[in-house]
């Protein structure tokens, strides 16, 4: 898997998963699992909806 996340869009999507699952929580709804998917995607820095739209947000290091 090729990384498609930046960093600022990890953090953000790290952070309204938690959120999403903390509001299922507080209305004891299954609902909250949904907030697993946008930690995912940030934990491994590559989203699948970014891959098929050709969203390239990971910047890439130049190493010499």
């Amino acid at each position: 898997m090729k990384c498609n996340v930046g960093k600022t869009e990890q953090a953000i999507r790290i952070g309204i998963g938690f959120v999403i699952i903390l509001v299922g929580l507080y209305f004891r709804s299954w609902w909250g699992i949904i907030g697993l998917a946008p930690i995912i995607t940030g934990a491994t820095r590559y989203c699948p909806a970014n891959a098929i739209l050709g969203i390239q947000n990971c910047k890439v290091e130049n190493k010499h």
